[in-house]
């Protein structure tokens, strides 16, 4: 048989499954926009939400503070996402091409991951993020043609066609 909650027990079993109020200051896909009030796991918003600048606190005063911010958050949001889509102008319809060691089979020496893909826009002069690779079914094993997925703003995604040949 158990005993009284100690106050500490009890703080804990309060605490495990309360919600945060935060002010989005940037937009987060499948939460918001900028501007909007969102309650959100205290984890989420204490470890990425926060530290990452993408919401604030949803206090009185930081309520006060954003509404004055507001044009300008808006603007620097504006200003991401054409640049984003003017990379993503510079991406559309190309076709990368990565030789890799590989077998009579067509299996390769290894894989091409992310950073073969980056390696391989650097060479053609398109600055691509390791994190904005998408790679839907993993880093590839085999010779062929594939399609890849760069996410490069929460509003902007681009296909583009990666062919692995054999080389080297």
């Amino acid at each position: 048989m158990r005993g009284l909650i100690s106050a500490h027990e009890q703080k804990l079993e309060t605490t495990r499954f309360e919600k945060m109020n935060v002010i989005l200051l940037d937009k987060v896909e499948n939460l918001g926009e900028i501007g909007d009030l969102v309650t959100v796991k205290p984890g989420y918003g204490r470890n990425f939400l926060l530290p990452q600048g993408k919401a604030a606190l949803a206090t009185k005063q930081n309520l006060t503070e954003f509404e004055v911010r507001r044009a300008e958050l808006e603007k620097a949001s504006a200003n991401e996402l054409a640049s984003a889509k003017a990379r993503a102008e510079l991406v559309d319809e190309m076709e990368l091409i990565i030789a890799a060691n590989a077998g009579e089979e067509g299996k390769l020496f290894g894989s091409v991951g992310p950073i073969d893909v980056c390696d391989a826009f650097l060479k053609v002069g398109v600055e691509v993020a390791r994190a904005e690779i998408r790679m839907p079914d993993g880093p590839i094993h085999e010779i062929g043609e594939f399609t890849i997925g760069l996410h490069l703003h929460t509003d902007v995604n681009v296909d583009v066609k990666l062919k692995v040949v054999a080389g080297e």
